[in-house]
């Protein structure tokens, strides 16, 4: 995260730190700190169990959810989990496939739609080639709450639906035969944080108790647990806040992935990424597990995905993995070319970020409508400004599909919104939540739709905004570098959106440093008080210039896993060169 021309870097902001609080004699100072920073009063809240997870009883929809789910087990009628093209969507449908069979349903199928093809969610076009299963029942997960015209064509066939989802609902409801979804308005659920896969989890805690309740399940039914090691990539791939409630989710089912005893898909999926179980952190799920699943969805077909995750075969679950693997390496290549082009089209604004509009959209013709949230991801953090990528929805097509993406505290779904409110029929449809959202747009339309964004979000935003701001946990004293701490740190999450993994900032002297794989910098630091030197990298840090002799840096401590003995490392985040005196000025 160094300075570049459009960029002017991310202030340091130290947390606020509450000492109060009540801790076990276990958890160590530093960690008591950094929960505490985190808004943590004990370990209650900085650990959460299973134990604490909010009951199902206030989430809206379960009643009638729960019926229309007993009677189909009950009828034997063929139940169609129809899941989404991203890591949540099929680990939903991947959850929902083996929470309904371990409940007692006999004839349930996965589906999912081609990005390609099918366009997102349960489109009229997934109807019809549904139609060859003969469903009786279709439960949506990690969509459908936008998706009238398919559940309108659905039910028009004479199937049920019900709709298991997360995102915003728009001002009218689908027709659906229920809706379990914790966002809908006047929704009681506590926690309005849940992934997709966390809302289907939680349909599957309802239907078990009503089935026990009724005498169905015999000794009480399956152990849902199992699911968990799902729900926790899935929660964490789709970056939503790690509340205490998601918190406890991901928490057991790391714990499940870490002790060996995730689903076979999983296990190879770790295993093909290069990744140590017994290690795993929610950064590995999120940077290596996740983007291996999202690649199917991007560039081929996500049952390939869900295949992998539903499979109990160690051997074809590894043969999936490798084809998974491939994918997301061809995915690579695809996005660093797109976000190649969109460099130069950046380069064309200007040299300063102040020159930057405050809010870019980009299309290119030769685009992947699969690849471009991942190209707005990457403007967004160089800009820190909201970006929305389009590409054709196909090749030649004069429809586009955008991928929008957000800066902290800007909420962009409402934003989309509101250029549709201001401009009905500009926007063909849209749907997302606060950091991420999905739209469609006819390319003739799209100079039109510019400058509709850039004057909403110019109405919505607060200028306080537009300043990156890196939340540390304050500087380590020269005796908390010990190899215990990396440790605890790793282990003490998870770690995730809105629960951010520790990071410190500090003073530090450059001894040594070199250039690795082109483009990385390692360096060789001292700090004062310890004598012994630290080992530090900073991915993507080499920028032609040599890192001066003081440096102020964010970073993260961790364990060297590859040197090991008890080795530990700097992850540098950002730095800034200091003058002599101390004293910070742009690298």
């Amino acid at each position: 995260m160094t300075s570049s021309p459009m960029t002017p870097g991310p202030r340091i902001r130290r947390r606020q730190v509450d000492a109060a609080g009540s801790w076990p004699d276990s958890i160590s100072p530093l960690l008591r700190r950094i929960y505490a920073g985190r808004g943590a009063t004990g370990i209650a809240q900085a650990q959460p169990k299973l134990a604490q997870l909010l009951p199902p009883d206030s989430l809206g929809g379960l009643a009638e959810a729960t019926a229309l789910l007993a009677d189909a087990i009950a009828g034997n009628r063929h139940i169609v989990v129809v899941g989404d093209f991203d890591c949540d969507g099929a680990t939903a449908c991947a959850v929902g496939v083996r929470g309904l069979r371990m409940l007692g349903a006999t004839r349930v199928t996965p589906a999912v739609p081609n990005r390609m093809v099918h366009g997102y969610g349960l489109s009229p076009g997934l109807v019809a080639e549904l139609v060859g299963l003969e469903p009786d029942l279709l439960i949506t997960v990690d969509h459908g709450i936008v998706c009238h015209a398919g559940i309108a064509a659905a039910k028009a066939l004479g199937w049920q639906v019900l709709v298991t989802d997360h995102h915003l609902p728009g001002e009218q409801l689908p027709t659906a035969d229920a809706i379990v979804n914790p966002n809908l308005r006047g929704d009681a659920f506590p926690s309005k944080m849940l992934a997709g896969v966390g809302v289907m989890f939680y349909v599957l805690l309802a239907l078990r108790k009503k089935l026990r309740d009724s005498g169905v399940l015999a000794n009480g039914g399956h152990d849902l647990s199992t699911l968990l090691d799902l729900v926790a990539v899935g929660t964490i791939a789709d970056l939503v806040p790690l509340d205490v409630n998601n918190r406890a989710l991901v928490g057991a089912g790391m714990r499940r992935l870490r002790a060996g005893q995730g689903c076979a898909g999983l296990r190879a999926l770790i295993e093909v990424s290069g990744r140590d179980a017994a290690r795993l952190t929610a950064a590995d799920i999120g940077f290596a597990i996740a983007p291996r699943l999202n690649a199917a969805g991007r560039l081929e077909d996500m049952a390939i995905g869900i295949e992998c995750l539903l499979s109990d075969d160690a051997t074809q679950a590894g043969e999936l993995a490798q084809v998974l693997n491939g994918i997301n390496a061809e995915r690579r290549g695809v996005q660093q070319q797109m976000v190649d082009e969109a460099e130069i089209a950046l380069a064309r604004l200007g040299d300063s970020v102040a020159q930057a509009p405050i809010a870019l959209c980009l299309f290119d013709p030769e685009w992947h409508p699969g690849v471009v949230g991942l190209v707005a991801s990457k403007m967004k953090e160089k800009l820190h400004r909201p970006v929305i990528a389009f590409a054709p929805s196909e090749p030649g097509s004069s429809s586009l599909r955008g991928s929008a993406r957000s800066i902290p505290g800007f909420h962009i779904r409402d934003a989309l919104a509101g250029v549709d409110a201001a401009h009905p029929g500009l926007i063909g449809k849209f749907g997302g939540h606060a950091m991420a959202a999905g739209l469609s747009l006819d390319e003739s339309e799209f100079a039109r739709f510019q400058d509709a964004f850039r004057e909403q979000v110019e109405s919505m935003m607060d200028p306080a905004m537009l300043h990156a701001e890196l939340l540390s946990d304050g500087e380590l004293a020269a005796d908390e570098f010990i190899a215990a701490n990396a440790e605890a740190l790793r282990s003490g999450g998870p770690w995730g959106q809105g629960y951010g993994e520790p990071l410190f900032d500090g003073e530090f002297e450059v001894i040594d440093w070199r250039v690795v794989g082109e483009r990385h910098l390692k360096l060789v630091l001292r700090v004062e008080g310890r004598r012994e030197t630290l080992n530090a990298i900073h991915f993507g840090g080499w920028q032609e210039q040599e890192p001066g002799s003081r440096q102020r840096l964010a970073y993260r401590l961790v364990p060297d896993d590859y040197r090991g003995g008890g080795a530990i490392q700097l992850i540098v985040e950002h730095r800034e060169s200091l003058s002599p005196k101390g004293t910070a000025f742009a690298t």
